[in-house]
């Protein structure tokens, strides 16, 4: 797999939580860190994603942004 994308976290998926249209999907990084991501349930059917199987989250995006409370 190539990518341009250089965020690419590799971990285990803990929970699925599938509603109509899309599906929530969790995984555990490798350092116990919780990433979450909500893909189609298309996606999630092709991907042939189940809980406890590895998979990748690829992170792509100009910028990010952080900010706290006043």
């Amino acid at each position: 797999m190539k990518l341009s994308a250089r965020n690419t976290l590799k971990g285990t998926i803990t929970a699925i939580h599938p509603g109509a249209v899309n599906a929530i999907v969790i995984m555990e990084l490798e350092g116990g860190q919780l990433i979450t991501s909500t893909i189609s349930m298309g996606s999630l059917k092709e991907l042939e994603l189940e809980v406890g199987k590895e998979a990748y989250a690829i992170v792509k995006a100009s910028s990010v942004i952080i900010g706290v409370d006043d």
